[in-house]
């Protein structure tokens, strides 16, 4: 069964309807419920409505992640009762990008940022382990962003949300640093732990708030929720610890890219076609 946060919309409602596409129960956790919620498009019932309707399995869970005083052992515990099962995967893509100048960024702002960009997913990781060490299987995949990498400094001066990447930048790198030391930890348990970006961006509905990027620097959905695939079904012994990229693992695994329903190939974004000058991993 997986476990999927911030799966209203984007990233978190591409990665469910793939991983359903596959067989997986989902448990779909965000904080909008119905449609209308939220100003943007997308929600937990229709989301668990279409995969329902194709002969899937899912629940939704409103919740606010970024919450202190939510009890996240709840939300493990109604997915498991409601599905029938452990969680053996955990996609943690909820999260705040918050891009201002580092003078300008409140203590507000800081605390929501690494509620649920840092804490979140560790928590949660931390609740989930003891039940996928049961199941003798697992694997935590965590969506960070290129923004963790440190930015270019004069001459070759870093321009973009890297300009204004302080907070955001730094709550991604915590996470990518948890990630590599929480897959020493589970070597032995058959549970991989990775974190993976697009390789620049995916333009979601909520992303034109934060990125402005050419057309020809996105990707489609599709590659990004392909290469969360793949670090679901990795064999532990061999895609484990990994801080990587969308599309620079779908061309080191020569994977295939299925649309989100996994009923065909997604033309133009097969590992033979995409532009070697893209990958950053």
């Amino acid at each position: 069964m997986a476990l999927v946060t911030g799966a209203s919309r984007g990233i978190g409602e591409g990665a469910a309807l793939r991983l359903a596409a596959e067989g997986a129960a989902v448990a779909a956790v965000a904080r909008t419920r119905a449609d209308g919620d939220h100003r943007l498009p997308g929600s937990l019932e229709q989301l668990v409505a279409a995969i329902r309707s194709d002969g899937g399995k899912a629940v939704g869970i409103p919740a606010d992640l970024s919450n202190p005083s939510l009890d996240r052992a709840e939300i493990v515990a109604q997915a498991e009762e409601e599905l029938g099962s452990k969680v053996d995967i955990l996609v943690n893509n909820a999260a705040r990008a918050f891009y201002q100048p580092f003078t300008e960024l409140t203590e507000k702002r800081w605390r929501i940022a690494y509620e649920l960009n840092v804490w979140a997913p560790w928590d949660l990781a931390r609740l989930v382990l003891p039940g996928m060490r049961e199941l003798g299987r697992g694997a935590i995949v965590n969506i960070s962003s290129g923004v963790a990498e440190p930015p270019d400094l004069p001459p070759n001066r870093a321009s973009g949300p890297t300009m204004t990447g302080c907070l955001y930048g730094s709550s991604k790198a915590a996470l990518n640093r948890w990630t590599s030391g929480l897959a020493a930890e589970t070597w032995d348990d058959n549970i991989t732990v990775n974190a993976i970006s697009p390789e620049a961006a995916v333009m979601t509905p909520g992303a034109g708030d934060y990125v402005n990027l050419p057309p020809e620097s996105l990707e489609p959905m599709e590659t990004m929720c392909e290469a969360i695939l793949a670090l679901c079904i990795a064999n532990p012994q061999e895609l484990t610890g990994r801080i990587t990229y969308s599309l620079s693992l779908i061309c080191e695994l020569n994977r295939a890219v299925y649309t989100l329903d996994g009923s065909e190939l997604l033309p133009g974004w097969q590992p033979a076609e995409i532009d070697p000058g893209r990958l950053r991993g």
